[in-house]
């Protein structure tokens, strides 16, 4: 029985580090550094022309995976590829933050290839990475599984932080993109070594419309994508602007902003932590509707900040809520896969994460920009989490939680 047990043990462990890995990642260079860098000093943010150029960036990244993330994950799926899109995407997106090296000042239009393009290869991987949950997970245990990769993550996220923190008070920029690359490429190794061999279909065509009729005919499936599709947009705009927010609105340093991450980052392990086991035991919905209620508080508090402490103490609460939302989402679509479909509907799963998520950064970018200031543009980002919410409350899950 132990025998059997620990090869499981080390397959899950392997395939968290995954999200281990690619935390500092979005912590480094999505969130908190990378971005303010980009668009303080690279574009400059006069007038919201940084904010603008970062929000095309993200959108033309996620407008990417949108395009070829189900026609991908529906031909790993039967020619049993999945393992290398998985190496291929991770290997995409750490080659360009190595080659953040050569940005300097004014040179908008690299950065923004060089972001689009890692940004397409780290969201790109996410859709292997997720479609493994189904398989390693033991029965009746996703939600739990899928909350400690996030927990995992985000002990990522903070040792990311540390070591960003002492490189950035010293503007040695260069050296810490160099640091995340190898942090995201030796850490990956596990998961590319641990995870089950993948399973060739016989039939190796790839029909879009067939994906799109299997996914418009299961019900469920049907309604839970649809609420994902408006909540995750929130989710993904909060996250791609919440650093830049900090330090245009609210005047947050770059060390400032890096600490107020860190503290996030230790509230939303705490949250995925918490909420793993009762994604189980309540169902993958209910932890989502408490989530979502927590986002919306966040947006109005958010909005009526002033003071620096003030939404310090909002951005921790919101954490609470970011790896829960995130980790219960994940298990409620991986309980609605069936067997032999988890890259090509995961793949449908992005689509419909990261075209809403297109939509988010550009709202966000032009509310900025016409009317001159950044509430205006949080108060828009609100309105994904209220209509999520509602449309949520009409899924009926597949399948009950044990």
């Amino acid at each position: 029985m132990r025998r059997a047990i620990l090869p499981r043990v080390r397959r899950i462990l392997a395939w968290c580090l995954f999200d281990f890995a690619n935390s500092a990642y979005s912590a480094v260079i999505v969130v908190s550094v990378f971005s303010v860098y980009y668009v303080t000093h690279i574009v400059g943010n006069e007038h919201g022309l940084g904010d603008l150029w970062w929000g095309r960036a993200i959108s033309m990244s996620l407008l990417l995976v949108v395009l070829t993330g189900p026609v991908l994950g529906a031909l790993a799926d039967r020619a049993g590829l999945r393992m290398r899109f998985f190496v291929a995407f991770t290997a995409l997106c750490i080659a360009c933050i190595a080659l953040f090296t050569t940005l300097g000042p004014g040179m908008i239009l690299r950065g923004f290839a060089l972001i689009a393009l890692a940004n397409f290869g780290f969201e790109s991987s996410q859709i292997y990475y997720n479609s493994y949950l189904p398989d390693i997970a033991p029965p009746g245990k996703l939600g739990w599984v899928s909350g400690l990769g996030f927990a995992i993550g985000y002990l990522g996220s903070i040792v990311g932080l540390v070591v960003a923190l002492p490189l950035v008070n010293a503007h040695r920029f260069n050296l810490l993109w160099l640091l995340v690359a190898a942090f995201f490429a030796v850490f990956a190794i596990p998961s590319f070594l641990a995870m089950p061999p993948d399973r060739p279909q016989p039939d190796k065509h790839v029909d879009l419309r067939r994906i799109v009729r299997d996914v418009l005919a299961n019900q469920p499936l049907r309604r839970f994508l649809l609420a994902f599709f408006l909540y995750f947009d929130g989710v993904e705009t909060t996250i791609v602007f919440s650093g830049i927010y900090a330090a245009t609105t609210l005047k947050f340093t770059t060390p400032e902003v890096i600490k107020l991450f860190l503290a996030v980052q230790f509230s939303a392990l705490l949250g995925a932590l918490a909420l793993a086991k009762p994604t189980d035991r309540w169902g993958a919905k209910k932890v989502i509707t408490v989530t979502l209620l927590l986002w919306i508080g966040v947006s109005l508090s958010a909005y009526f900040a002033e003071a620096k402490s003030t939404f310090f103490a909002v951005a921790v609460t919101a954490g609470l809520g970011l790896g829960s939302i995130q980790a219960a989402s994940r298990a409620l679509m991986a309980s609605l896969i069936p067997a032999g479909k988890e890259s090509e509907l995961f793949g449908f799963y992005a689509l419909c994460g990261k075209s809403s998520s297109i939509l988010g950064p550009l709202v966000f970018g032009a509310v900025s920009y016409l009317a001159g200031n950044q509430r205006a543009a949080v108060a828009a980002v609100g309105v994904f989490f209220v209509a999520g919410l509602l449309l949520l409350q009409r899924v009926r899950p597949a399948l009950p939680p044990s």
